[in-house]
C-alpha cells in the first residue's frame, strides 16, 4: 500500500486565465484586463502568467468591499 499523494488529491495554487475565468464566470479577456490594470495579482512562470489561489480569494473579497451598503 503506497502512501503517495495523486495529483488529484492536491490543492490548486495557481490557476490559468482561462481558470480563473471559468472560476469567476468572466470572459477570460476580463481575467487579463484585471491583471493588467493591478487588480487581480498574478505571477509569470516564464513566458506564462499564472494567478495564485489565495490572490483570486483576496479578489474576490475586495469586491465584497467595493459594493456600496443599501
Amino acid at each position: 500500500m503506497s502512501n503517495a499523494i495523486e495529483p488529484t488529491q492536491l490543492p490548486r495554487l495557481l490557476l490559468t486565465a482561462e481558470q480563473a475565468a471559468e472560476v469567476l464566470q468572466i470572459c477570460r479577456t476580463k481575467v487579463y484586463a484585471l491583471m493588467g490594470s493591478g487588480h487581480l495579482r498574478s505571477v509569470q512562470i516564464g513566458r506564462s502568467r499564472r494567478i495564485r489561489s489565495s490572490d483570486l480569494q483576496a479578489f474576490v473579497d475586495s469586491l465584497h468591499n467595493e459594493t456600496p451598503a443599501a
